[in-house]
């Protein structure tokens, strides 16, 4: 069994020794380095680490901001800081930035064995996830090729929103998953009303709206999807609530799902369908506006339209490439 890996960051030698002589004895491979510039070139030449350990106040680049870079650009690596400092407002910046864990220095053997290990534990089921959210959603994609590439470009969208909302790390990855698996309940669908070129029937229809709820009952017993289930659940639900399955209305829709409803919006009227051209950017966001108050939550559609038109341009361009890739 391969040797799980361990990038240590630390600008002083004598702790990046005691690291990796700790760490060596309890099996694992690590690579010391002396500042967060030569951990990042390190990650891009070879990511393939299980865990980084990082001080936080170091020289030049500080740890809190080479936590923030993995975060962005290695989003599957969990991140351990360490200080001599036990400050609470360090270590609750540090958790909030996407730390999966903090340790004080010096260290201690059984301590440190411990933070490690749960930390590489949790990011080899981030991994799993991950995988398995993907399958889920191609497996969509699939089944349904009107919609191709729509679920990974709708969340891109989403994101983008709650970001500019400001929401945290947590809200923005229960978001993505929702948001992601938003029609996963469309598997169950029979592919002759899925499918189907023309209108849908009454008795047709009435199936179709069927997949939010079996969509939420797919999701909802897979614990770490469990707040995104209530996306799925919602996704079609209207702010004034016309919409479905229970007719929610205003904040009793929860955020992400009213997140949800422009980015879908927006991806759906700017997408080419069988029966006609997509529309612009443009177009799209006039319709989102006349809708305020009715389909969308006002003040959500305000930030949206605080986002430069570029903004989803580029968003649609980078899923379409890493779809191709």
């Amino acid at each position: 069994m391969p040797q799980e890996r361990i990038l240590v960051v630390d600008d002083e030698e004598p702790v990046r020794a005691v690291a990796a002589a700790l760490l060596e004895r309890s099996g694992y491979e690590v690579t010391t380095t002396e500042s967060a510039e030569e951990a990042l070139t390190r990650l891009q030449q070879d990511p393939d680490y299980d865990l980084v350990l990082s001080d936080i106040m170091m020289p030049g680049t500080d740890g809190l901001t080479l936590l923030d870079h993995i975060c962005a650009d290695h989003p599957g690596l969990p991140v351990v800081m360490f200080s001599a400092v036990n400050d609470t407002h360090v270590v609750t910046n540090a958790f909030r930035r996407g730390s999966i864990d903090y340790l004080l220095k010096p260290f201690e053997r059984a301590e440190l064995d411990s933070v490690v290990m749960r930390a590489i534990e949790h990011g080899r089921l981030r991994k799993q996830n991950t995988i398995y959210r993907q399958a889920m959603g191609d497996a969509l994609d699939l089944r349904d090729q009107e919609t191709e590439g729509h679920s990974k470009r709708v969340t891109a969208y989403a994101i983008a929103l709650a970001q500019a909302m400001d929401l945290d790390s947590e809200q923005l990855r229960v978001i993505a998953r929702g948001a992601f698996l938003h029609d996963i309940g469309k598997i169950a669908t029979p592919d002759n009303i899925l499918l189907k070129p023309g209108r849908l029937t009454v008795d047709e229809m009435a199936i179709m709206k069927q997949h939010c709820e079996r969509g939420y009952e797919m999701v909802r017993k897979i614990p770490f999807l469990r707040e995104a289930a209530e996306i799925v659940y919602a996704h079609q639900e209207q702010y004034d609530g016309n919409g479905y399955p229970r007719g929610l209305r205003g904040e009793e829709i929860p955020l992400g799902a009213r997140i949800f409803a422009i980015a879908d919006t927006l991806d759906a009227m700017t997408s080419d369908r069988p029966y006609r051209r997509g529309t612009s950017f443009a177009a799209a966001k006039e319709e989102i506006v006349r809708c305020a108050g009715s389909q969308f939550d006002p003040q959500i559609v305000e930030l949206f339209l605080a986002i430069p038109h570029e903004t989803w341009v580029e968003l649609r361009a980078a899923t379409e490439r890493s779809s191709q890739g």
